[in-house]
C-alpha cells in the first residue's frame, strides 16, 4: 500500500500534497465538542484538506442519544475522509464516544489506549452502527467491557488499523493514511526525496491541528464535573462570605462569576436533583451558624449533608457511573470543613470585633428587649436590631429596658438596667450608699 503511492510520489516534496487536518477530541463529549467536530467536517471541504483525524480522548458524552447520532450520521456523510485515532497513549475512548470509531473511515489506538463501554448502538441511516468486522458476540463484549489495542485489532474492531504494533503518534496516523482509497479518493500523506546527501527520506505532508478557542475551551472545562462541583462550591461560599460582611468587594464578585460558571457545568451535566439539593440545603445550613460565628449543629448538618451530595450528584452516562476523582471529592470536602468550622468564624469574629468597625462606643448604651431573652434574643438599641444574650440569673421579657455591658463578635451582653447580676462579663462600680 504504501510502496506504490511512494512511487506515484516520486520525485515530488511532500509540501505539494493536500494537507490533513487534526482536530483534538478530549474529555467528555457536550455542545461545545459536538460544535467543534461539526465546525471542522464543514471546514474540511473549502480549506483544500484531504482528510480530517480526530484525536480521541474521551470517557463518555454528556448529549442526548438523539444529538449524538445525528453527529454520527454527519460523520458518516461526510465527502472528506474521516480518521478516528485513539491517542496518545493512555487515552480513552468510552461510552458513545467510542461510537464515533463505528462511523470513520480509518480508526486506529495507540499502544495503551482502550476503548469500550459502548452501550446500546446509535443508529445511522436506520442501522445500528457496527465496528469493523466484530461479530455478535463481540460486539455485546464491546458494550460492557473495554478493549486493548492488541484486542481490538485482532477480533476486527479497528478498519485500516495500520501494522500490529498499534499507531503510537499523529504522524504515525498521517502516514496510515497514504496509498488508502476512499468513496474513490486515494489520499497520498507521504512521499520519499533525496536529502542533501543523496539519501532518500520519507516526509509527510502538513498538518494542521485544530482545537477548541479560548472561550470554548473555557465553557468545555467549566462542564466537567471537577471544575462545575468545586466552582459551586466554591462560589457559594464567597457569596455566605460577602453576604455576612460590610459592603460588596471582591470576594462576592468572584463568588458570583464561580456560581454562574458552576451552574452552566452543572446544566451541561447529567445531574441528580437530590444531589443538587443536599448541596443547596449544606450551604444553607452553613449560613445559619454564619450568623454568629460559632460552629454548631447547622454546621455538622451542613458538612454531612455536603458529603453525601459530593457522591451522588452525577448521573450515570452511557450506562457507566459519572464519578468526581477521589482527589476532587476530599479537597472539596475538606475546603468547606475548614472553611465553614475555622475559617469563617475566625474571621467574623475578628471583623466585627475589630476596632475600626467603632462599636466599642456601645458599650454602656441602653435598650429595648425585642423578643424575650433567656438567654438569647434580639434587642434594639439606638434604632437598630441587634442578636443578644444574657446572663441566664437575669432574663429579660420582651419590652424590657435593658443596658449593653460587652460585645462578642454579632452578638451584644446585656443586662437588666436594675437588678444586673454580677459576672464575669464586667466589674461595675459600687454605689455609693
Amino acid at each position: 500500500m504504501f510502496f506504490s503511492s511512494q512511487q506515484a510520489n516520486a520525485g515530488s516534496s511532500a509540501s505539494e500534497l493536500a494537507p490533513v487536518d487534526v482536530v483534538a477530541v478530549s474529555g467528555l463529549i457536550d455542545d461545545v465538542v459536538i460544535h467543534e467536530i461539526e465546525q471542522a467536517l464543514e471546514r474540511s471541504l473549502t480549506n483544500g484538506a484531504q482528510a480530517i483525524i480526530f484525536q480521541v480522548n474521551s470517557r463518555g458524552a454528556v448529549v442526548s442519544p438523539e444529538k449524538m447520532a445525528k453527529l454520527l450520521e454527519s460523520i458518516s456523510a461526510s465527502p472528506t475522509p474521516i480518521a478516528v485515532w485513539v491517542g496518545p497513549s493512555g487515552a480513552r475512548a468510552y461510552g458513545l464516544a467510542a461510537q464515533i470509531l463505528a462511523v470513520a473511515d480509518v480508526t486506529a489506538m495507540a499502544p495503551g489506549a482502550r476503548i469500550g463501554f459502548t452501550g446500546h448502538a446509535l443508529q445511522v441511516g436506520g442501522k445500528d452502527v457496527s465496528f469493523g468486522t466484530v461479530s455478535v458476540s463481540d460486539q455485546t463484549l464491546l458494550q460492557t467491557s473495554s478493549l486493548g489495542f492488541a484486542d481490538a485489532h485482532s477480533m476486527g474492531v479497528l478498519k485500516n488499523a495500520g501494522s500490529d504494533a498499534g499507531v503510537p503518534v499523529v504522524r504515525n496516523m498521517i502516514d496510515v493514511l497514504d496509498g488508502l482509497t476512499i468513496d474513490g479518493k486515494t489520499l497520498s500523506t507521504t512521499v520519499e526525496a533525496l536529502d542533501g546527501d543523496g539519501q532518500v527520506v520519507r516526509e509527510t505532508t502538513t498538518a494542521r491541528f485544530f482545537k477548541l478557542n479560548v472561550l470554548a475551551e473555557l465553557m468545555h472545562t467549566v462542564a466537567s464535573p471537577p471544575v462545575a462541583y468545586l466552582l459551586f462550591a466554591i462560589g457559594l461560599s464567597l457569596l455566605i462570605f460577602e453576604f455576612f460582611t460590610a459592603g460588596i468587594g471582591i470576594a462576592g464578585g468572584v463568588g458570583a462569576i464561580c456560581t454562574v460558571l458552576g451552574c452552566y457545568g452543572f446544566a451541561a451535566l447529567p445531574m441528580r436533583g437530590i444531589g443538587v439539593a443536599l448541596l443547596v440545603l449544606a450551604v444553607i445550613a452553613f449560613a445559619v451558624d454564619s450568623q454568629v460565628g460559632i460552629p454548631r449543629f447547622w454546621t455538622a448538618l451542613g458538612v454531612a449533608m455536603f458529603t453525601a451530595s459530593s457522591f451522588v450528584l452525577f448521573r450515570p452516562i452511557d450506562g457507566s457511573s459519572l464519578r468526581l476523582p477521589w482527589l476532587t471529592l476530599a479537597s472539596g470536602i475538606a475546603m468547606m470543613s475548614l472553611a465553614f468550622i475555622v475559617g469563617m468564624p475566625s474571621m467574623m469574629r475578628t471583623r466585627f470585633a475589630t476596632p475600626t468597625i467603632g462599636r466599642e462606643w456601645m458599650i454602656g448604651s441602653q435598650g429595648v428587649a425585642v423578643t424575650e431573652i433567656s438567654p438569647n434574643g434580639i434587642v434594639k438599641v439606638h434604632e437598630a436590631s441587634w442578636r443578644a444574650r444574657t446572663n441566664r440569673a437575669t432574663p429579660l421579657s420582651a419590652g424590657s429596658a435593658l443596658r449593653v455591658v460587652g460585645i462578642d463578635g454579632v452578638t451584644l451582653d446585656v443586662e437588666p438596667l436594675d437588678g444586673g447580676a454580677r459576672d464575669y462579663r464586667e466589674m461595675r462600680p459600687k454605689t455609693e450608699d
